[in-house]
């Protein structure tokens, strides 16, 4: 679904989220989360911030429980583990396999989800955007056309350029797929670079780009992606590859760009759901958001590195610019 037709839905929808608001929190909530991060990473306290915001003061009338997940195939064990804690809600980030099991672990408990690399309606985990069903709501982020963004970005800064990389994941060969449709249409070589293994060995999959050097990459919106950002950052520099990212977390660690969406943005917007979810009970019937802001940041440290000259009007669409 096009942002602009997703906004003007919800805009409708949320005319009686006002009236709903009012209806008193609970005395005590209790927000089940499991992710790939560590405990401190800016996100979850951006969360915690907007939650206390709201009125939802720690050890008070709120606590944030938070299981850090080894990898993708451990979100079943943590989902489980704070489902047996009694959660108020239970809080999915990103991808399909933190929803899957948190969803099956919920029982009759609400649930919370950041949709970041998958469109929840095409995917039946909800009915609807404007009446999600199953006991689900929260924010979508339409990654596939934001990975054709990012490759139309690739090509007004590198008009030359014949090929462009795609690295994906077990989350993000739809991502993939939809970046490389787009690409063929603007004159690049679409190359996908599967991660495989368990950490994923990011060498052996940028080793095809290596016949092509100075060729652009683009890294996928994927948990991986976000937890290993500065093994893949400090590959691709050395092998003085350009490349675009979806969260500014991986252009700050040394990707060339990023667009898409700020986790810290998005995680103080989840944070409105998870308390509209707590006044009402009811989460099937609470529309779906859209994220409030996408972002746009340039590393002019990294340019520099590359030998690179990001042309002004370019800069001028930025958001933020690391110097």
């Amino acid at each position: 679904m096009r942002r602009r037709a997703f906004i003007s839905l919800l805009g409708g929808a949320a005319a009686a989220w006002p009236v709903a608001a009012r209806a008193q929190p609970p005395k005590m909530l209790r927000v089940g989360y499991s992710g790939m991060l560590p405990r401190d990473a800016p996100h979850y306290a951006a969360f915690e911030k907007r939650m206390a915001e709201l009125g939802y003061q720690p050890g008070r009338n709120f606590t944030f429980e938070y299981i850090q997940a080894p990898g993708i195939e451990g979100y079943e064990v943590t989902y489980r583990e704070l489902a047996a804690r009694k959660m108020d809600i239970l809080l999915a980030a990103g991808n399909e396999p933190a929803l899957r099991a948190a969803r099956s672990a919920a029982g009759a408990t609400p649930t919370v989800f950041i949709a970041l690399d998958f469109d929840p309606v095409e995917k039946g985990y909800v009915t609807s955007l404007s009446r999600p069903g199953s006991n689900s709501t929260g924010l979508f982020v339409s990654q596939l056309e934001l990975a054709g963004k990012r490759v139309e970005f690739l090509r007004k800064t590198f008009p030359t350029a014949r090929r462009v990389g795609l690295l994906w994941d077990a989350t993000s060969r739809e991502q993939a797929d939809a970046a490389a449709a787009v690409a063929g249409h603007l004159g690049f070589e679409p190359r996908l670079l599967e991660l495989m293994g368990q950490p994923p060995n990011y060498a052996a999959a940028l080793v095809p780009m290596d016949q092509w050097p100075g060729e652009p990459i683009m890294i996928p919106a994927s948990p991986l992606a976000l937890r290993d950002r500065a093994t893949i950052v400090r590959l691709l520099l050395d092998r003085r590859t350009p490349s675009i990212c979806a969260f500014r977390e991986v252009m700050e660690a040394g990707a060339l760009f990023s667009y898409g969406v700020n986790l810290v943005d998005v995680f103080r917007d989840v944070a409105a759901v998870v308390d509209q979810v707590a006044r009402l009970g009811n989460a099937g019937e609470i529309p779906m958001r859209a994220p409030s802001h996408f972002h746009t940041a340039v590393n002019l440290k990294t340019a520099n590195a590359l030998g690179l000259q990001i042309p002004d009007r370019l800069l001028a669409l930025a958001d933020e610019v690391i110097e």
